[in-house]
């Protein structure tokens, strides 16, 4: 147990300090922004992996047990996450993470259409749908400290692009979206469209779905997602 804490620790720790406006503006200046996210990404993937192995080790404590049931949220759930994350990845999006960046007065990705945090919103769900199949102590806090974290970053991200890019042109881009999934275009305030892009990064969220449903969770994670159907 105590290695788990640890490494939820330093999950946590990587998620506060490097983001911090000053310690990021700093990073970002001396190694550029892609070089940047290219190695907080892969520093949170080696945490992620601690935080699994530790996870694995350490008691088992349950709070309830596992029914067939609760394997079909995840089958359900995920190919949305994946979708989501990998979409909004790909996406330009002036309000939120991504590898790319749409420049002043150039269009947002299509997925912001759907709401501005995408890849937060498929950590969300990957974190919520793995609740209920894990009853046991660890992955409530595993599942629910990922979740939290993922929830509590879209406020820090709205606040950080307000006061990058101003009120007024803040007020502007945040009408086209919303934090809410498809609240936008509930409300007629956005309107999605599939272009090019959108197809490619939905067919590898799909793709990347599937290889984890049948091998790669079973591969990495160690456990078959389809044991309990």
């Amino acid at each position: 147990m105590t290695n788990f804490l640890l490494a939820i620790s330093a999950f946590l720790l990587a998620h506060v300090v490097p983001p911090a406006p000053p310690v990021r503006a700093r990073l970002i200046a001396l190694l550029g922004r892609r070089v940047y996210l290219t190695l907080y990404s892969f520093l949170s993937t080696l945490l992620l992996v601690w935080i699994i192995v530790a996870a694995r080790q350490a008691p088992l404590i349950y709070l309830w047990y596992p029914a067939p049931w609760q394997a079909l949220v995840p089958v359900i759930a995920m190919p949305f996450a994946f979708w989501f994350t990998a979409a909004g990845l790909a996406a330009k999006n002036r309000l939120s993470i991504t590898f790319r960046r749409s420049g002043e007065g150039a269009s947002q990705g299509t997925i912001t259409a759907i709401t501005r945090h995408p890849v937060l919103v498929g950590f969300l769900l990957w974190s919520l749908a793995h609740i209920p199949p894990n009853g046991d102590v660890v992955s409530l806090i595993l599942f629910g400290g990922m979740g939290l974290l993922a929830f509590a970053g879209m406020p820090v991200l709205d606040r950080r692009a307000r006061r990058r890019l101003g009120d007024a042109e803040w007020a502007t881009v945040r009408a086209q979206t919303s934090g809410v999934p498809f609240l936008a275009i509930v409300e007629g305030r956005a309107h999605f469209y599939a272009d090019r892009s959108v197809w490619l990064w939905t067919g590898l969220g799909l793709a990347l779905y599937v290889w984890f449903l049948l091998q790669g969770h079973r591969l990495l994670i160690g456990v078959d997602p389809l044991a309990w159907l």
